[in-house]
């Protein structure tokens, strides 16, 4: 979809009609005769313009500020509208992986999900080898057991590679080492899976002489996603990196979400398995407000 943004610039060139390459089907230019000016539309994404044959440096200059000012609006554009995915189908997206074993695998979290007919529970953290990370994979793994009863697959996942999930896993827990935890580790070394998420601490800046450049840490934030058997997303949340999670939360979703799909009633605020859940009609929000 295009945006509603044009930015028209007035010089009057005193060259012959310039010859522009876009390697992007994303942007658009319109470069006509030395009486006219050159119109620039942004689509959804931008990238780097390269401009060949033509020496007028005042053209030169005016394409590279147009196409600073492009990727500043793509980058505000891309800010403004992060994508939940809650509600919709977890994205159909194979990447690396590795177990406790050191076999390497290759894990589709939407097809696992679907074909298996289980819940998964997949949480990202920032880095292995860290300090806040090893306490949440101790707690997910102590809740392992939990899990299963809840017909729950739980999977890791960061942006290090198999190798450095593998020596972390044989690194003992008194050494700041996740030894014991078995379930598998994402490796998104490509970080497809995490930029499509849009969970990356990663920014687009313009250098002046080597164009689009990133900012940050390219590491993932605390991103966690419950999906149904479905391969549908029902909680999504993430959390700043310093910010440890609460395995707790994540078994009442899931009992909750259970509930649900079996009762058809709704759960209402701080709900915990066995309390009173409500029909989502104005008669079941009466009922249940009066008695609580």
């Amino acid at each position: 979809m295009i945006c509603k943004t044009a930015i028209i610039l007035g010089h009057k060139f005193v060259t012959t009609p310039v010859l522009i390459h876009l390697f992007s089907r994303n942007i658009q230019m319109v470069c006509s005769s030395p009486d006219q000016v050159i119109i620039i539309i942004i689509k959804t994404y931008c990238y780097n313009l390269v401009i060949i044959d033509f020496d007028d440096s005042v053209l030169v200059k005016s394409i590279r500020f147009l196409h600073r000012v492009a990727v500043s609006l793509y980058q505000q554009k891309k800010e403004r509208y992060i994508m939940s995915f809650t509600g919709k189908s977890f994205p159909s997206i194979t990447v690396d992986a590795i177990d406790y074993l050191g076999d390497n695998l290759q894990i589709n979290i939407f097809e696992k999900a679907v074909k298996e007919g289980k819940k998964v529970l997949l949480f990202w953290y920032p880095k292995d080898f860290t300090f806040v990370c090893p306490t949440e994979l101790h707690a997910f793994q102590e809740a392992a057991a939990e899990f299963e009863k809840r017909n729950t697959v739980l999977i890791g996942a960061s942006c290090d590679t198999n190798e450095v999930h593998f020596a972390w896993l044989n690194t003992a827990k008194d050494n700041g080492g996740i030894e014991g935890v078995e379930y598998p580790l994402l490796a998104d070394t490509n970080r497809n899976l995490s930029s499509i998420l849009g969970i990356l601490d990663v920014q687009e800046v313009e250098h002046p002489e080597y164009g689009t450049l990133a900012q940050g840490s390219a590491v993932t934030y605390r991103a966690t996603y419950l999906i149904d058997e479905t391969g549908r997303v029902f909680h999504e949340s993430v959390n700043d990196m310093p910010l440890g999670r609460n395995v707790k939360e994540y078994l009442r979703l899931i009992d909750a979400y259970a509930h649900v799909q079996k009762f058809g009633e709704v759960c209402p605020a701080n709900w915990e398995e066995g309390k009173d859940a409500m029909n989502a009609d104005r008669k079941g929000v009466a009922d249940y407000l009066a008695k609580h």
